[in-house]
């Protein structure tokens, strides 16, 4: 094989972005495998032209420039800006490669734009596309390992890769690791259900802090498996290891079942600084008849005290809701969580409406064959822009009369005050503040008002919303446009529609073949 000139592009956000929670925090959330691609295309003796796309660079000058095939890795909300670099690229005579996120759960829209799209990628994989180097057409291939790999390459191998990046955050590096993959819940809302789980060699992931501690001070290291902390013991025995104990710090996302006090107490030991359960629903997640209330009450005490708990050992804690539930109904979810923002004054709520995406989960076949899957742009399914669900047991403008309550409660004077004071690392006290202020909490109330103003005013748009029509408002084209800048004239024509029940259809076909 001749030695191609390789591009991997790691798209953290979906278009230009000034804000302060962009500058502070998103280099910090790249992802692994992009990091990934890059360092087995260097081992494999190839050239490689990495970047991190935050929203604050001038990506257009930062492209990978004469470019043999460019690697892309995106999350749903910026397939747009992933599918105009890629018609630019392809312009430019490199051969594109789509990974990550949208990859998997929109692989035939994808097709459309890329020459190769990729699900699980392994070795093998890659030196399929590496070897095959040239455009698809009409539409791109398809490709996935049957698993996700065994191994990844160390951090100490991907470093020339992580450092760029880290050094685009100011204070706060999160430097990105994973333990594991897959998860061991088959939990039918999760796009790691159906991804068998598996450990990590923890001999490589010693070896890796170690390295860290001599790159900095006190490391802070940001876990990227799904559920942190499966085989606890051995987490914890290898960062133990790493002396002086404590000195590396941690941020993970865990289920509370795993969040034990006897294993907080040890985690705290270990550095562990912020941590974030997922609470979704105050009901039974799955079960198609509403839990009693006195059900939701008894969860809504016990999370809470749960909670609390948790600050006696991290100071920073994030929980994470889904609104819009078909086990929701009524006022009382909605009433119960605001009591949670009271009782746990100083947990971060994390608020997200439910969104299906295309292939993630088994339950969006459900969701499909009801014909409650609405065509909104990807640009907006990022769990907060957009619904694209009707809701089972709401109108739309009730539904986000309810919303725009609770986020304006969790986020007014009152509260965000009361979390500072409960909050007493400065760390989490920033970061708190920055959320409540910036577009995560007052950002979010404006949008939800917007959107719930065109709702009353604007028939062709709620018409869209009941899924009686198909054409994308006016209002949403104008946000892609404004997002994507000069590079809307790049996205291909009749890409910000696409077909929202493909999946069904996919297995129908598999069935009749």
């Amino acid at each position: 094989m001749s030695k191609l000139k390789v591009g991997v592009i790691d798209l953290v956000s979906q278009g230009p972005k000034k804000t302060l929670w962009a500058r502070v925090m998103h280099a910090n959330f790249a992802s692994i495998m992009p990091q990934v691609i890059a360092t087995w295309c260097d081992q494999k003796g190839h050239e490689v032209d990495f970047m991190c796309y935050t929203g604050l660079e001038n990506l257009e000058k930062e492209l990978p420039r004469d470019a043999d095939v460019v690697f892309i890795s995106a999350f749903t909300q910026a397939a747009f800006l992933a599918y105009s670099l890629s018609k630019m690229l392809q312009a430019q005579g490199a051969v594109t490669v789509l990974g990550g996120p949208h990859a998997r759960c929109y692989p035939e829209d994808a097709c459309k734009y890329f020459d190769y799209v990729v699900g699980f990628t392994d070795e093998e994989v890659l030196m399929e596309i590496l070897d095959n180097c040239e455009p698809q057409k009409p539409v791109g291939r398809h490709l996935s390992a049957k698993t996700q790999p065994k191994s990844l390459p160390s951090l100490i191998d991907r470093w020339k890769y992580v450092e760029p990046t880290l050094k685009k955050a100011p204070f706060l590096k999160l430097i990105p690791m994973i333990g594991s993959m897959g998860c061991p819940y088959t939990c039918s809302f999760c796009i790691d259900s159906v991804v068998k789980y598996q450990p990590l060699d923890f001999d490589v992931m010693k070896r890796d802090m170690q390295f860290l501690l001599t790159k900095f001070k006190e490391p802070w290291i940001g876990w990227q498996d799904p559920n942190f902390g499966v085989r606890f013991e051995d987490y914890m025995d290898a960062i133990a290891s790493i002396q002086p104990r404590g000195r590396v710090k941690h941020i993970a996302e865990s289920s509370l079942s795993i969040l034990s006090k006897d294993h907080l107490e040890v985690m705290k030991e270990n550095g562990f600084l912020a941590l974030l359960p997922g609470i979704e629903s105050w009901y039974e997640m799955g079960n198609k008849s509403r839990t009693s209330r006195k059900a939701g009450e008894e969860k809504l005490l016990r999370i809470t005290e749960h909670v609390n708990m948790m600050f006696e050992y991290v100071p920073y804690v994030q929980t994470n809701f889904v609104l819009g539930l078909d086990t929701d109904e009524g006022d009382e979810p909605f009433e119960l969580t605001k009591r949670f923002v009271d009782m746990a004054p100083a947990a971060f709520p994390g608020y997200s409406l439910l969104t299906s995406f295309g292939e993630a989960a088994p339950l969006n076949l459900e969701y499909q064959r009801e014909k409650r899957v609405l065509p909104f742009p990807f640009h907006f399914l990022n769990n907060n822009q957009a619904m694209n669900l009707k809701p089972k047991n709401y109108e739309w403008i009730e539904f986000y009369d309810k919303v725009i309550d609770l986020t304006a409660y969790t986020f007014s004077r009152k509260a965000i005050y009361r979390r500072l004071m409960n909050t007493p690392h400065w760390t989490a006290r920033y970061l708190n503040f920055i959320r409540a202020i910036s577009a995560e909490g007052y950002g979010r109330i404006r949008f939800y008002k917007t959107i719930r103003k065109q709702l009353l005013r604007d028939t062709a748009f709620r018409d869209f919303f009941e899924g009686e029509s198909e054409v994308i408002p006016e209002f949403y084209v104008n946000i892609i446009k404004r997002d994507l800048g000069a590079l809307w004239s790049y996205l291909p024509e009749g890409a910000i529609y696409h077909n929202p029940n493909a999946y069904l259809e996919k297995q129908k076909s598999s069935a009749v073949s």
